[in-house]
């Protein structure tokens, strides 16, 4: 059992500067230690049959009655058997695993995306997620610990957007709902995700399919394709050329622009574009016309894996390179919009089946028998189409015919 010290007032307690330890009474073993210019607090007491030091903060900021209290509490405990000395590591220990559990949105979000990303097929993908998520969803829950997430605060990123922009908050809600669904495997949070839609958002919002008002892409009527390829033909450089070829293989400009030597059979007039860069994810081969053939052999062959229509500095021409020819022609269309004309043309004035010219456009056939018909060989009715679709873009003076 310790000596029981004098008992120290507060302000003898603060005279105290002598090197050592002090022990100051009315709880035994409570010690002042003073050690170079700081002082603190220590009660030696036995725990387990063994002498025990165990801290209890630094003096003043834990004044004298504090510290008594505390000693107190620590006393007490020994006798019901506890070590404080483990109680206070396991707290400690349980404290960094809830603080390893805290974890921001965004924090949460970025782990999502390095999980995630490496088995998306376009590389675009990951940055489309994070321009979403940055735009609509981190101003509001950002630094927001994902376990404090709930529906009021999806309610706030959704509202503003969900008749207005319905497609993209259509898209961030489904985006916010993977997030938080990969922060509750990991431990992040508990609970349902207030980002489901079924069973919860839909008993809230309007389906999207009440409100998405459907934006068409601006196209130019086929009837005036002719003299606009005229006018583009008579444009230089090399994202004419490619807005070019785009128009007449039916494309899309991300194809066009990822375009590489290797994809082209001179020989055989096809095009081939891998798997990865289609947005069906399947292998699209393209007939090419004769119009087609004789733009590429304008353009110097490059290595098999270069790209075509390389950008003045090298590499791929940017997303708004072709649409800054078109706005330089002064043409309110989009590039896009310009399958749509293919296909206008395509259904109005030539007698090609619906399924050949959809297929020509690599869209996915809804009906499973015209799926499987186009699962056969179409290619040489698709070279035909294609060979009329160039002659007809060559014909400015006949284009209501």
């Amino acid at each position: 059992m310790p000596r029981i010290a004098k008992e120290l007032s507060a302000l003898e307690v603060s005279r105290i500067c002598d090197q050592g330890l002090h022990f100051v009474g009315n709880v035994p073993g409570l010690i002042l230690q003073v050690k170079g210019a700081s002082r603190s607090w220590i009660l030696r007491i036995p725990i387990g049959g063994k002498r025990r030091d165990v801290g209890l903060g630094g003096y003043p900021a834990i004044g004298l009655a504090q510290a008594r209290n505390s000693a107190r509490d620590i006393r007490i405990k020994v006798v019901q058997g506890i070590d404080p000395i483990q109680e206070r590591r396991n707290q400690q220990a349980a404290l960094r695993v809830a603080q390893g559990k805290l974890k921001t949105f965004n924090e949460v979000a970025s782990g999502f995306l390095e999980d995630r990303s490496p088995g998306w097929q376009n590389p675009k993908h990951r940055q489309q997620w994070e321009n979403t998520l940055a735009v609509y969803a981190v101003p509001e829950i950002g630094n927001l610990f994902v376990k404090d997430i709930e529906l009021a605060h999806i309610l706030n990123i959704l509202r503003p957007i969900w008749t207005t922009k319905t497609e993209t908050a259509s898209r961030v809600r489904g985006r916010l709902e993977n997030v938080l669904d990969w922060a509750k495997v990991h431990g992040y949070r508990e609970g349902e995700n207030p980002a489901r839609w079924k069973g919860n958002l839909d008993m809230i919002l309007p389906a999207p399919n009440k409100t998405k008002k459907v934006k068409h892409h601006k196209a130019l009527p086929y009837s005036q394709i002719g003299s606009f390829m005229v006018d583009l033909r008579n444009r230089s450089g090399i994202a004419a050329k490619a807005l070019e070829f785009t128009i007449l293989t039916a494309t899309r400009s991300g194809e066009v622009r990822g375009a590489t030597w290797q994809e082209i059979d001179i020989s055989k007039a096809e095009w081939t574009i891998p798997s990865e860069r289609m947005k069906a994810g399947k292998e699209h081969r393209i007939p090419l016309s004769s119009q087609v053939i004789e733009l590429l052999k304008g353009i110097p062959v490059g290595e098999a894996n270069e790209i075509i229509f390389k950008a003045p500095r090298g590499g791929m021409l940017s997303d708004m390179s072709l649409g800054a020819v078109l706005k330089r022609m002064k043409i309110q269309v989009t590039t896009h919009g310009f399958r749509s004309t293919f296909r206008d043309w395509a259904g109005e004035i030539t007698e090609f089946p619906r399924e050949v010219t959809e297929h020509a456009l690599a869209h996915q056939l809804q009906d499973k028998a015209e799926a499987a018909y186009a699962r056969g060989t179409l290619l040489a009715k698709r070279q035909k189409l294609m060979e009329a679709w160039s002659i007809y873009c060559e014909q400015p003076f006949r284009q209501n015919s």
